[in-house]
Protein backbone atom coordinates (compact mmCIF):
# COMPACT_ATOMS: atom_id res chain seq x y z
CA UNK A 1 0.00 0.00 0.00
CA UNK A 2 1.06 3.23 -0.93
CA UNK A 3 1.75 5.60 2.43
CA UNK A 4 -0.24 9.03 2.25
CA UNK A 5 2.23 11.35 1.26
CA UNK A 6 3.11 8.82 -2.41
CA UNK A 7 -1.11 8.67 -2.72
CA UNK A 8 -1.18 12.33 -2.94
CA UNK A 9 1.87 12.28 -5.50
CA UNK A 10 0.17 9.65 -7.70
CA UNK A 11 -3.37 11.42 -7.93
CA UNK A 12 -1.62 14.83 -8.37
CA UNK A 13 0.65 12.98 -11.20
CA UNK A 14 -3.43 11.85 -13.04
CA UNK A 15 -4.48 15.61 -12.38
CA UNK A 16 -1.43 17.22 -13.77
CA UNK A 17 -2.06 14.22 -16.82
CA UNK A 18 -5.53 15.79 -17.60
CA UNK A 19 -4.85 18.90 -17.74
CA UNK A 20 -1.62 18.78 -19.48
CA UNK A 21 -3.34 16.55 -22.20
CA UNK A 22 -0.59 13.81 -22.05
CA UNK A 23 -1.86 10.43 -22.49
CA UNK A 24 0.84 8.76 -22.10
CA UNK A 25 1.32 10.38 -18.75
CA UNK A 26 -2.76 9.10 -17.94
CA UNK A 27 -1.82 5.33 -18.48
CA UNK A 28 1.64 4.85 -16.62
CA UNK A 29 0.35 6.98 -13.57
CA UNK A 30 -2.70 4.73 -13.50
CA UNK A 31 -0.76 1.75 -13.97
CA UNK A 32 1.26 2.72 -11.02
CA UNK A 33 -1.61 3.79 -8.87
CA UNK A 34 -2.57 -0.03 -9.25
CA UNK A 35 0.69 -1.49 -8.85
CA UNK A 36 1.26 0.72 -5.60
CA UNK A 37 -2.13 0.18 -3.83
CA UNK A 38 -3.88 3.13 -4.41
CA UNK A 39 -7.93 2.79 -4.36
CA UNK A 40 -9.02 2.75 -8.25
CA UNK A 41 -11.91 4.62 -7.64
CA UNK A 42 -9.62 7.18 -5.67
CA UNK A 43 -7.26 7.40 -8.42
CA UNK A 44 -10.31 7.76 -11.00
CA UNK A 45 -11.91 10.55 -8.76
CA UNK A 46 -9.74 12.68 -6.87
CA UNK A 47 -7.19 12.51 -9.54
CA UNK A 48 -8.30 12.10 -13.20
CA UNK A 49 -11.79 13.15 -12.70
CA UNK A 50 -10.38 16.27 -10.50
CA UNK A 51 -7.93 17.39 -13.20
CA UNK A 52 -10.90 17.25 -15.88
CA UNK A 53 -12.92 19.80 -13.22
CA UNK A 54 -9.84 21.94 -14.04
CA UNK A 55 -10.02 21.68 -17.49
CA UNK A 56 -14.12 23.10 -17.69
CA UNK A 57 -12.85 25.88 -15.33
CA UNK A 58 -10.20 26.53 -17.86
CA UNK A 59 -12.81 26.19 -20.68
CA UNK A 60 -15.17 28.11 -18.99
CA UNK A 61 -12.62 31.36 -18.45
CA UNK A 62 -11.44 31.01 -22.12
CA UNK A 63 -8.31 29.70 -20.97
CA UNK A 64 -8.47 26.46 -22.94
CA UNK A 65 -10.41 25.80 -26.30
CA UNK A 66 -12.43 22.84 -28.06
CA UNK A 67 -8.72 21.71 -29.20
CA UNK A 68 -7.12 21.57 -25.62
CA UNK A 69 -10.51 19.95 -24.18
CA UNK A 70 -10.82 16.86 -26.26
CA UNK A 71 -6.73 16.31 -26.07
CA UNK A 72 -7.62 16.55 -22.21
CA UNK A 73 -10.45 13.96 -22.69
CA UNK A 74 -8.37 11.74 -24.58
CA UNK A 75 -5.58 11.21 -21.31
CA UNK A 76 -8.94 11.53 -19.12
CA UNK A 77 -10.21 8.39 -21.29
CA UNK A 78 -6.98 6.25 -21.49
CA UNK A 79 -6.51 6.64 -17.75
CA UNK A 80 -10.11 5.36 -17.48
CA UNK A 81 -9.94 2.32 -19.59
CA UNK A 82 -6.77 1.39 -16.67
CA UNK A 83 -8.88 2.16 -13.69
CA UNK A 84 -12.68 1.17 -14.10
CA UNK A 85 -12.06 -2.66 -14.64
CA UNK A 86 -10.62 -2.25 -10.98
CA UNK A 87 -13.58 -0.43 -9.54
CA UNK A 88 -15.05 -2.31 -6.90
CA UNK A 89 -19.11 -1.79 -7.80
CA UNK A 90 -20.29 -0.94 -4.55
CA UNK A 91 -18.05 1.89 -4.41
CA UNK A 92 -19.65 3.59 -7.22
CA UNK A 93 -21.75 6.42 -6.43
CA UNK A 94 -23.70 7.39 -9.29
CA UNK A 95 -24.48 11.71 -8.99
CA UNK A 96 -27.26 11.26 -11.15
CA UNK A 97 -28.38 10.15 -14.94
CA UNK A 98 -28.82 11.98 -17.65
CA UNK A 99 -29.79 12.37 -21.10
CA UNK A 100 -28.05 14.10 -23.90
CA UNK A 101 -29.09 14.62 -27.76
CA UNK A 102 -28.80 16.75 -30.46
CA UNK A 103 -32.23 18.08 -31.73
CA UNK A 104 -33.96 16.23 -34.87
CA UNK A 105 -32.10 18.13 -37.85
CA UNK A 106 -28.76 18.70 -36.72
CA UNK A 107 -26.12 17.31 -37.25
CA UNK A 108 -23.40 19.63 -35.07
CA UNK A 109 -22.62 17.42 -32.33
CA UNK A 110 -19.32 18.84 -31.14
CA UNK A 111 -20.89 21.04 -28.22
CA UNK A 112 -22.89 17.71 -26.77
CA UNK A 113 -19.77 15.25 -27.16
CA UNK A 114 -17.60 18.13 -24.69
CA UNK A 115 -21.01 17.80 -22.60
CA UNK A 116 -20.97 14.24 -22.14
CA UNK A 117 -16.91 14.12 -21.35
CA UNK A 118 -17.77 16.92 -18.46
CA UNK A 119 -20.91 14.68 -17.03
CA UNK A 120 -18.76 11.19 -17.72
CA UNK A 121 -15.70 12.55 -15.56
CA UNK A 122 -17.60 13.80 -12.94
CA UNK A 123 -19.60 10.92 -12.13
CA UNK A 124 -23.07 11.12 -14.07
CA UNK A 125 -24.04 7.94 -16.10
CA UNK A 126 -24.97 9.06 -19.69
CA UNK A 127 -27.34 8.14 -21.68
CA UNK A 128 -26.25 9.47 -25.52
CA UNK A 129 -28.83 9.89 -27.96
CA UNK A 130 -26.25 11.16 -30.41
CA UNK A 131 -27.20 13.81 -33.01
CA UNK A 132 -30.06 14.56 -35.05
CA UNK A 133 -32.52 12.91 -32.69
CA UNK A 134 -36.50 12.61 -32.99
CA UNK A 135 -38.70 14.30 -30.49
CA UNK A 136 -40.43 11.29 -28.83
CA UNK A 137 -36.60 9.79 -28.40
CA UNK A 138 -36.00 11.78 -25.85
CA UNK A 139 -39.35 11.41 -23.73
CA UNK A 140 -39.02 7.47 -24.63
CA UNK A 141 -35.16 7.35 -23.70
CA UNK A 142 -35.92 9.91 -20.45
CA UNK A 143 -38.90 7.48 -19.46
CA UNK A 144 -36.57 3.88 -20.24
CA UNK A 145 -33.74 5.29 -17.93
CA UNK A 146 -35.15 7.59 -15.54
CA UNK A 147 -33.06 10.26 -15.88
CA UNK A 148 -33.30 13.00 -13.70
CA UNK A 149 -32.29 15.51 -16.43
CA UNK A 150 -32.43 15.67 -20.06
CA UNK A 151 -29.76 17.64 -21.96
CA UNK A 152 -30.86 19.25 -25.24
CA UNK A 153 -28.90 20.70 -27.80
CA UNK A 154 -29.22 22.85 -31.05
CA UNK A 155 -26.62 24.66 -32.99
CA UNK A 156 -28.72 26.22 -35.66
CA UNK A 157 -31.30 28.76 -35.25
CA UNK A 158 -33.90 26.65 -37.59
CA UNK A 159 -33.84 23.41 -35.50
CA UNK A 160 -33.80 25.25 -32.15
CA UNK A 161 -37.66 26.07 -32.95
CA UNK A 162 -38.55 22.46 -32.08
CA UNK A 163 -36.91 22.60 -28.52
CA UNK A 164 -40.20 23.97 -26.93
CA UNK A 165 -42.31 21.43 -28.29
CA UNK A 166 -39.81 18.37 -26.68
CA UNK A 167 -40.03 20.20 -23.52
CA UNK A 168 -43.78 19.86 -23.64
CA UNK A 169 -43.31 16.80 -24.89
CA UNK A 170 -41.07 15.50 -21.45
CA UNK A 171 -42.85 17.50 -19.09
CA UNK A 172 -46.10 15.81 -20.27
CA UNK A 173 -44.84 12.85 -19.34
CA UNK A 174 -42.73 13.81 -16.33
CA UNK A 175 -43.09 17.02 -14.60
CA UNK A 176 -40.04 16.57 -12.46
CA UNK A 177 -37.54 16.42 -14.80
CA UNK A 178 -35.17 18.65 -15.05
CA UNK A 179 -34.52 19.67 -19.05
CA UNK A 180 -31.56 21.58 -19.80
CA UNK A 181 -30.58 23.68 -23.10
CA UNK A 182 -27.22 24.85 -24.68
CA UNK A 183 -25.86 25.75 -28.56
CA UNK A 184 -24.52 28.71 -30.34
CA UNK A 185 -28.35 30.53 -30.92
CA UNK A 186 -29.61 30.21 -27.10
CA UNK A 187 -29.47 31.30 -24.00
CA UNK A 188 -30.97 31.94 -20.66
CA UNK A 189 -33.50 33.93 -21.77
CA UNK A 190 -34.70 31.94 -24.82
CA UNK A 191 -33.88 29.22 -22.71
CA UNK A 192 -37.21 29.92 -20.33
CA UNK A 193 -39.44 31.19 -22.99
CA UNK A 194 -38.83 27.68 -24.19
CA UNK A 195 -39.88 26.51 -20.76
CA UNK A 196 -36.31 24.50 -19.88
CA UNK A 197 -35.51 24.57 -16.42
CA UNK A 198 -31.44 25.51 -17.07
CA UNK A 199 -28.92 26.89 -19.43
CA UNK A 200 -25.43 26.34 -19.75
CA UNK A 201 -23.30 27.69 -22.25
CA UNK A 202 -20.46 25.86 -22.20
CA UNK A 203 -19.65 22.48 -21.53
CA UNK A 204 -17.33 23.17 -18.09
CA UNK A 205 -20.78 24.88 -16.60
CA UNK A 206 -22.77 21.98 -17.51
CA UNK A 207 -22.38 19.87 -14.74
CA UNK A 208 -22.49 22.35 -12.08
CA UNK A 209 -26.11 23.92 -13.05
CA UNK A 210 -27.12 20.22 -13.32
CA UNK A 211 -26.42 19.35 -9.59
CA UNK A 212 -28.20 23.50 -8.82
CA UNK A 213 -31.03 22.21 -10.53
CA UNK A 214 -31.87 18.83 -9.71
CA UNK A 215 -30.68 20.21 -5.81
CA UNK A 216 -33.54 22.75 -6.12
CA UNK A 217 -36.18 20.31 -7.90
CA UNK A 218 -35.49 17.99 -5.06
CA UNK A 219 -36.14 20.67 -2.59
CA UNK A 220 -39.39 22.17 -4.33
CA UNK A 221 -41.05 19.00 -4.05
CA UNK A 222 -40.42 18.13 -0.54
CA UNK A 223 -42.12 21.70 -0.12
CA UNK A 224 -45.14 20.39 -2.14
CA UNK A 225 -45.67 17.65 -0.07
Amino acid sequence: MASEERTREILKALYDAVVEYDEEAAVKWSKKALEEGVDAYTAIMQGLAAGMEKVGELYANYEYFVPELLSCADALYAGLEVLRPHVKVKQVETKGKIVLGVIEGDIHDIGKNLVKIMFDAAGWVVYDLGKDVKLEKFVEEQQRTGAEVVGISSLMSTTMLAIPKVIKMIKKQNPNVVVMVGGAPLNLEIAKQYGADGYAKNAGEAVKEAVRLVNMKKKENIRAK
